[in-house]
Parts: C-alpha cells; structure tokens; sequence
C-alpha cells in the first residue's frame, strides 16, 4: 500500500492551523504534519521533513509567505486571506499549485487534494510522457475543468478496446490492442479510472501475484 502524502501547513494561527491539518487528515492518502506559525520555521521544517505538499499563507509573522515560496523546493498551496489580483499572480509565478481564498470549506481542500493526487500518480515513474500525459497531469490540478474535454485519439482508442472486449484486459493487452506501449497505455487507463469511466479489479494468477485488469463501466 502507498505511504500517505505528507502535508506541512504554514500558519500563524493556530486555530485555523490545527482545523487545516484536520481537513488534510480527514482526506484519503494524506495526513499532516506538525504545523508551523512563521517562514523561517517552514524552511526548516522542509528542509528537515521533506514534505510532499506545503500549505502556506501569505501573511507570517516574520516574512510574506510568498517570498517564503519562491525558496521551497517543493509542491505548494496558497492558503490565505490575501485576495488581491497581485498576490495571485505573484503566487502561480513562484510556482503555486492552487491558490485558496480563506475562509473555504473543507470539501473545497478536499477537492483540491484529490485533484493533486491524480496529478501526482499522473507523473509519477520514470517512464517517458508525450505531451497528452503531460496535459492530463496538468488538468488534474483545476477539477472544474477536467470533467468537460473532448478525448484524445489515444484514449478513445484505449477506452474502445476495453468497450470491445467480452472480458476485462489487463494493460498489457489493452496496450497491444492498440498499439501503444505498456506505460503509455497504464496512465490512460489509471486516468479513466479515476474519473469513474473504466473499473479495475485485482486476479490472481498461478504464481500468486495480483494482476491489475480493466473493464469499460456499464452504462445505465
């Protein structure tokens, strides 16, 4: 099973620290760490905890969380009551994932961190990407977004060998079907998953070692 993304949040307050790191455990494949009030603390605490995913308010005791953002090395939300177009701009420019408007509720971060989950698996491998992957991965961080597209050729393709079939393919046949390569054919299919079109299923075989296998959802 995969370890949880580990989540450093950045804020002064402690009551609205301590109620983000419950939003961010309550989120399957997540849990927080120790929060910290200032950006000299969470230069540390990356440095020494290598989180995944930093949330980080702009307004810190001790400097503008967005100078603290331009130094970290790693993914990052903005979490702040800072709703001016400069701070927004200034935020996806040193490279901030999301930016969200305090007060939010919590199923407005939860939405967020599964969006980056996918976006994570996405890219995850070491495997080459073609641009459509890239694309893909990119969407996954604006959720509103990514529910409304037109396929690709490749997975139309994909999703038509699993719409084909009498019996559920793994992604190795899948990928000979449509003559791609396993990997390319495994992110289209994790993709479809994940947004419900495609359901997989675990058999094992005579060796004992699951074999992940991919059917096209029923249409009701």
């Amino acid at each position: 099973m995969a370890e949880d993304l580990r989540v450093l949040i950045v804020d002064d307050d402690f009551h609205v620290a301590r109620l983000h790191v419950a939003y961010v455990d309550a989120a399957p494949g997540f849990s927080a760490l120790d929060p910290v009030g200032g950006g000299e603390a969470a230069v540390r605490a990356v440095r020494t905890h290598r989180p995944d995913l930093v949330l980080i308010d702009v307004y810190l005791p001790d400097s503008n969380g967005l100078d603290v953002l331009r130094g970290l090395d790693v993914d990052a939300f903005v979490l702040t009551a800072a709703a001016d177009a400069e701070s927004v701009r200034k935020a996806i420019r040193r490279g901030a994932l999301a930016y969200l408007i305090k007060p939010f509720a919590a199923d407005v971060l939860a939405e967020r961190l599964r969006a980056y989950a996918r976006y994570r698996r996405l890219l995850s491998g070491d495997a080459a990407l073609d641009q459509e992957a890239v694309e893909r991965a990119l969407r996954q961080l604006h959720p509103g977004d990514s529910t409304v597209r037109a396929r690709s050729v490749t997975e139309r393709a994909v999703l038509e060998a699993l719409e084909g079939s009498q019996t559920q393919r793994t992604a190795a046949e899948v990928a000979a079907a449509v003559g791609i390569s396993r990997a390319t054919a495994q992110r289209y299919l994790s993709s479809l998953v994940e947004e419900g079109t495609v359901v997989v299923n675990l058999r094992y075989g005579t060796t004992g070692r699951p074999e992940h296998q991919y059917a096209a959802r029923i249409r009701s």
